[in-house]
């Protein structure tokens, strides 16, 4: 489990709160009050919600407490979701080659262009990226389209066909999935 980091900027009465409850918690919490503090506090770490009563613009994973008084159970549930969410958020996006695949949205893109996957795309994608070797026919039709090896089809064939098309009109990508004697490979 990644820590989680609580970062109070410019609200030290809150802070001051949260300090009283920190072994409850299970959250680290520090307190900044000047930009650059915070910048070098974020930039260790991707699991830092900042809590503020004011919206800043060049803050990420900021939750506002602009609502206050607040129950303070209420406001430790709000603090837990706000964390979900960046899990959540983190786990749905796959980096393959220079690729970024968000499977919330079942789209690959890099820089500005972006394509819309199937499921079935995705899959394929995720599993040929996993390995260090071709992958075989048999194998794509066992492990990503719940086929037995025995049964005649060219269906895995057919969808890489496709897929790689698809990956070549979009993104000029031909060598995106390769094709080796012994099966597919994402390299």
């Amino acid at each position: 489990m990644t820590t989680q980091n609580l970062i109070i900027y410019k609200f030290n009465a809150l802070y001051n709160i949260l300090k009283e409850l920190d072994l409850d918690l299970n959250i680290n919490i520090s307190f900044v009050d000047t930009e650059n503090s915070l910048n070098e506090t974020v930039k260790n770490s991707n699991t830092n919600l900042v809590i503020s009563n004011k919206k800043y613009s060049n803050i990420n994973n900021q939750f506002i407490l602009d609502d206050t008084p607040i129950n303070i159970f209420k406001l430790v549930e709000k603090i837990n979701i706000e964390f979900l969410k960046m899990q959540f958020s983190s786990q749905s996006e796959v980096k393959v080659k220079n690729y970024i695949i968000d499977l919330n949205s079942r789209e690959i893109f890099i820089k500005n262009k972006k394509l819309k996957l199937t499921e079935k795309e995705i899959n394929t994608i995720i599993y040929l990226s996993k390995s260090n070797q071709p992958v075989s026919i048999d194998e794509l039709q066992e492990k990503v389209w719940s086929y037995q090896s025995d049964i005649e089809t060219h269906t895995v064939e057919t969808h890489i066909y496709r897929l790689r098309k698809k990956i070549l009109n979009a993104f000029n990508d031909n060598k995106f999935i390769i094709s080796k004697k012994n099966g597919y490979q994402i390299k």
